[in-house]
């Protein structure tokens, strides 16, 4: 019991280096690559594959650190250090990929295809057989997440990527990869894969892996994109069944993430919520937007227009910041 709570506190004091790192000092940490200013792309198509569905443009203008491949490092510091992450890798494709579309610049393009080498060449087969994108590093969340851990947010993002790839180039095995990948999307938890179904018969895809699952919203959302995309690519009738099931799963959920002055990040199973910092809070918001835009529900635009509100008030913000840190100084 006493090296749980030794790691605990560690794992507090490890999150408030890391944040004052990124906010206050000017030494890269991972949270570099993270922390922008979340946008609607009102130039991504709804019916077909395009830009995607956010510019992402201060992910492309990342500093680095990146490989001798031009494939982009996340600095963890610590003992964790620098390592691939294949959603950071993901999105910085995807943010070429929106460039090299709006300007043509081969270089763009280059630095896009590169990427999705990297996502091509690293498809591994977990457990189960099925194929995932593994991240090779522990990583403390509500409990340690071993490595090599998988995550329904890598796998859609990593499928956004790919198809975008092949209608490009018409690559075979960019499509391919991309159908190994969304096999993880046929699957239950229990059976290797990155899908949830509630007693209530919800469906949710899961961002991490955790007993019982935790329901993050932003790496729902954006896995559930790279299902509709996947469905974009392929026709796939499981896929587009699957996005509507998981637009349902949303609808009748959404009220579960409004504290009555802020949204929260997850469903944590705590007795004080687990509040969205500033920046997930405004992620919330796009994504909301977004999903109004794929699906003309309008329940999303009631609660993204109502979380704007919500971030527009002085005071609601202020409690949500304190709110945030008591949550980090008890839970994680």
């Amino acid at each position: 019991m006493e090296g749980a709570d030794l790691r605990k506190k560690r794992s507090k004091i490890a999150y408030w280096q890391r944040v004052l790192s990124a906010y206050l000092g000017k030494r890269n940490s991972h949270l570099t690559f993270w922390h922008g200013t979340p946008r609607v792309n009102e130039n991504a198509p709804l019916k077909e594959l395009g830009e995607y569905y956010m510019p992402f443009s201060y992910k492309a203008d990342y500093p680095g650190p990146f490989d001798d491949h031009g494939i982009p490092l996340l600095d963890y510091h610590g003992k964790v250090g620098l390592q691939y992450n294949p959603i950071a890798i993901a999105q910085y494709a995807l943010a070429h990929y929106n460039r090299f579309e709006r300007t043509g610049d081969q270089e763009h393009l280059r630095t896009f295809l590169k990427q999705c080498e990297w996502l091509l060449g690293n498809l591994e087969p977990n457990s189960k057989g099925l194929h995932v994108w593994n991240h090779h590093f522990d990583w403390e969340y509500r409990e340690v997440l071993k490595a090599p851990w998988y995550s329904a947010l890598a796998q859609g993002q990593g499928i956004s990527v790919l198809v975008r790839a092949h209608v490009l180039t018409g690559r075979e095995d960019y499509l391919e990869g991309a159908r190994r990948a969304f096999e993880a999307f046929r699957h239950e938890i229990e059976e290797g894969g990155v899908k949830h179904t509630d007693n209530n018969g919800y469906v949710w895809l899961e961002e991490a892996i955790v007993d019982p699952p935790t329901h993050i919203l932003n790496g729902f959302i954006w896995a559930l994109w790279g299902v509709y995309d996947y469905y974009l690519a392929t026709g796939d009738e499981y896929a587009l069944e699957l996005f509507w099931n998981c637009v349902k799963t949303l609808k009748d959920n959404l009220h579960r993430y409004d504290c009555g002055f802020w949204s929260l990040y997850e469903q944590s199973g705590t007795r004080l919520k687990m509040i969205a910092s500033p920046f997930y809070h405004s992620l919330h918001i796009v994504q909301l937007k977004v999903m109004q835009r794929l699906t003309e529900e309008s329940i999303f635009k009631e609660f993204a227009e109502r979380w704007e509100k919500y971030q527009r008030n002085k005071f609601y913000r202020w409690i949500s910041l304190m709110y945030k840190i008591v949550f980090k100084l008890l839970y994680y």
